[in-house]
């Protein structure tokens, strides 16, 4: 017997396919430095894709759509430049500073001048001025803040090529979620047309029977009501599948609507087994996981925001100079003074060391400790969270697995039960409340199928999600059956 609603794409294709490099930089970028490095030179497309109704789409196809689309996947890359920027904004301060002056003066000055020599005791002197300038400003050693601040900048840098990667994984398997449930939803509704000629069916039996005298008419009536809730629960299904249409569209960062079409592959091979153990499944989530490792990250800033808040209580050594020509013409009311050319200039080593400051330093110090305990516990919590997610995985998949066999046999014997019970009333062996059960049995256990099988891929998805794998190559969590049953 066929077994109803095979799921349309297969797992295969969607494990195994990640090297294609759906997102703008899911092809190179398998670490966070990689990922930070991608995103920091990459111009992400301003043209927002359209869907073309005419196409119809593989899961891949999706993915990549929304890797390039999504709002989310696209903040987090321009979150990851603006780390690049800020890295280099850190790096700086290992460079001097030159600035270039320009001055252009007139300047009018009283000047105390001996009474024998000036009667009112002073002289105005007037002078023209124009002298261009240029100023350094170099910090030699500040007993190690500016490197304190580049190591917070590229733990934050790293941070941010985690949390691109995990941005992408988080989309990636959204719009999977959103495309195993448009399949659910079509299947639904394949298997509610399909209830509907069942009910069909039943209400033809009464209808002959009750032409032949051998039924009465409540049971026309009987049979007629199942077919018009037959009719009331395809519409439902017809409205479920188009609203997962439009879900799906939006996830992707394209206008939402249901002109959209979805490559539905027949008989896809279904997720046999695991190929790893629980406690293997951990292990690759603790080192795998990008959210994991981005917290790591923000701990390496944290302590180096600790070590420059410490930095604040050393002096510094500052090397300032300045080099201009300057060019004078002065004139005063009494006595005559010389115009001049002149190049000047200075130079001076100073050292900076702050004594007091109202208690700055020391709340920077008590902040930047805090901030880095705080990093501390929420790695504790995102490794709790992790390990129940994989536990949680791990116990849904081999559930998943039971229930898609239970449903298997669930539509089986409901199929024989029906075809029975409709045998047996047309030979008026049965009553149409059998013959109604049976439909009824039939009709869930359609359902029950399609949830089964969409449950049972979405799960594996969902195992590869919470171990960090999900578009990476390492290798898959679960097994596959092939047509004839065996692993692949």
């Amino acid at each position: 017997m066929r077994q109803f609603g095979p799921l349309s794409l297969s797992l295969f294709l969607f494990l195994f396919l990640r090297e294609q490099g759906w997102s703008q930089c899911a092809g190179v970028a398998s670490t966070p430095l990689a990922a930070f490095n991608c995103a920091a030179h990459e111009i992400p497309v301003g043209k927002i894709a359209t869907l073309d109704p005419t196409h119809a789409y593989s899961l891949a196809d999706l993915v990549d759509i929304a890797e390039h689309n999504n709002p989310r996947t696209r903040v987090v890359w321009e979150r990851a430049k603006q780390k690049a920027e800020q890295l280099g904004i850190a790096k700086s301060a290992y460079y001097p500073v030159l600035t270039g002056i320009a001055t252009f003066a007139n300047e009018r000055l009283i000047e105390p001048f001996p009474k024998p020599l000036a009667p009112r005791g002073y002289i105005m002197v007037e002078a023209t001025v124009v002298q261009p300038e240029l100023a350094l400003q170099y910090l030699i050693f500040d007993f190690g803040k500016r490197e304190a601040n580049i190591g917070a900048a590229k733990a934050e840098a790293l941070a941010a090529g985690a949390n691109f990667i995990q941005a992408n994984q988080e989309v990636a398997f959204q719009v999977t979620s959103d495309y195993y449930k448009l399949v659910t939803a079509q299947e639904r509704l394949q298997a509610a047309q399909e209830t509907l000629k069942t009910a069909q069916t039943t209400q033809d039996a009464a209808e002959d029977r009750l032409q032949n005298g051998r039924a009465t008419m409540p049971d026309v009536l009987n049979a007629r009501a199942e077919t018009s809730q037959s009719v009331f629960d395809l519409e439902s299904a017809d409205g479920d599948e188009k609203i997962a249409r439009v879900t799906l569209a939006e996830e992707l960062g394209v206008e939402p609507s249901p002109n959209i079409v979805i490559d539905a592959q027949k008989n896809a091979p279904l997720p046999d087994s695991l190929t790893l153990s629980i406690d293997e499944l951990i292990n690759r989530a603790m080192a795998d996981r990008p959210d994991l490792m981005a917290q790591v990250a923000e701990i390496r800033a944290a302590d180096n925001e600790v070590r420059s808040a410490k930095a604040e209580y050393r002096p510094k050594i500052v090397l300032s100079g300045s080099g201009a020509q300057q060019a004078i013409w002065p004139s005063a009311d009494y006595g005559q003074l010389g115009a001049a050319n002149e190049p000047v200039w200075s130079a001076s080593l100073g050292i900076e060391w702050r004594i007091f400051d109202g208690g700055d330093r020391k709340n920077r110090l008590a902040m930047a400790e805090s901030k880095k305990r705080e990093a501390q516990d929420e790695l504790t919590d995102k490794h709790d969270q992790a390990q129940r997610q994989v536990w949680t995985g791990f116990i849904a998949f081999r559930t998943a697995q039971r229930q898609e066999q239970a449903a298997v046999a669930l539509l089986e014997s409901a199929s024989t039960s029906y075809s029975a019970s409709l045998d047996a009333y047309k030979y008026g062996v049965k009553n149409l409340v059998d013959v109604v059960t049976a439909e009824r049995q039939l009709a869930l256990a359609r359902l029950s199928s399609v949830s089964a099988r969409s449950q049972l891929f979405l799960q594996a998805v969902q195992l590869e999600f919470v171990t960090g794998n999900l578009l990476r190559s390492l290798p898959p969590a679960t097994k596959l059956q092939t047509q004839d049953g065996q692993k692949q």
